[in-house]
């Protein structure tokens, strides 16, 4: 592996163990349908005698990390965006989980929070052309409020079924957090959904062309941590 990024460097001070097996096991968890349990069976299959809060503790260290370099590697998306929400269960209440998606696809951003949002997803992304919602009036409510500070106001459209492309995108994530069976605090379910969803942009072909040339999507995620 190249040289460790300063942030990640720091990280490691505290954990005391191989980043080759602790970015291996993360990536599996945020990847894959796989409970903490599922993966201290299967390390210890492999020798490798780690209990799973250990592994746990290792993806709320190393996911912010991984997921703000992440955000200096993605790619550019489009200006036509899909905007839903889904819920998850945070601490024992159902918290709002965000996702918007270009008309390819690709994420533009997600949040999870009690509250409704679009400042982060235009922030980080730069406004939109048109802004596709269901019928929810508070997500209509929202854009209005955003319109209202901008002298280009952000085409709103109301129409469902041109939604299903980011309802498929919650699914996906749906999948993979039915195993956690919920989250112990909304910190825990923040930075756990930060890592999934890194994990889903990059499998989608979402970091820049040239970050790591040629290489698969593991190799992706790994290359994060330099």
């Amino acid at each position: 592996m190249k040289a460790l990024s300063p942030a990640v460097a720091k990280v490691l001070k505290r954990l005391h163990y191989p980043l080759e097996i602790m970015l291996v096991w993360v990536r599996w968890y945020v990847a894959y349908p796989l409970s903490l349990r599922n993966l201290e069976e299967m390390m210890a299959e492999r020798g490798i005698a780690v209990d799973h809060s250990t592994v746990h503790r290792w993806a709320i260290k190393l996911l912010p990390v991984l997921e703000k370099a992440f955000r200096r590697c993605k790619r550019p998306v489009g200006k036509s965006w899909r905007v839903d929400e889904t819920y998850v269960k945070a601490k024992g209440q159902w918290k709002y989980l965000y996702r918007a998606v270009d008309k390819a696809g690709n994420t533009v951003d997600f949040l999870l929070r009690a509250r409704r949002y679009f400042g982060k997803a235009i922030d980080q992304n730069d406004a939109p052309d048109t802004v596709t919602i269901d019928k929810s009036g508070a997500n209509l409510a929202g854009l209005h409020a955003v319109n209202a500070e901008r002298e280009t106001p952000i085409k709103i459209r109301q129409v469902k079924y041109l939604n299903n492309i980011v309802e498929q995108d919650h699914r996906a994530t749906k999948r993979r957090t039915r195993p956690m069976l919920g989250f112990k605090t909304f910190r825990c379910a923040r930075i756990l959904l930060g890592g999934i969803e890194v994990m889903h942009m990059i499998a989608k072909g979402q970091m820049i062309d040239g970050a790591v040339p040629k290489s698969s999507v593991a190799e992706q995620f790994y290359f994060l941590a330099t």
